[in-house]
């Protein structure tokens, strides 16, 4: 069982930035392929960035491509969120699979969520 703890979320001007943190607990990750996903009202589900815990690989979607990045701690995920826009306003939510693929996160474990929201 992996427990994920995500925080680092708040309001922000468009243009800013903010770095969204998970905190991993319960098991280790070395195994496992984490991302980022985002859910703004009315919307579907949208996965953000993908990374696979031990070899390091990366994945970003198009939509954010440029302006967002995933990286790792020694049991955290970040996602460092770079020149927002008011239509990344949404709540983010951390995921983690067991022998995982990064490009596709299905959710075996999911965080509380937090919210980023971006004002004009």
């Amino acid at each position: 069982q992996v427990q994920l703890v995500e925080s680092g979320g708040g309001l922000v001007q468009a243009g800013g930035s903010l770095r969204l943190s998970c905190v991993a607990s319960g098991r280790t990750l070395s195994s496992y392929a984490v991302g980022w996903f985002r859910q703004a009202p009315g919307k579907e589900r949208e996965f953000v960035a993908g990374f696979q815990w031990s070899a390091g690989y990366t994945y970003i979607a198009d939509s954010v491509k440029g302006r967002f990045t995933i990286s790792r701690g020694s049991a955290t995920v970040y996602l460092q969120m770079n020149s927002l826009k008011l239509e990344d306003t949404a709540v983010y939510y951390c995921a983690a699979d067991p022998f995982g693929d990064y490009r596709k996160i299905r959710g075996d474990y999911w965080g509380q969520g937090t919210q980023v929201t971006v004002s004009s």
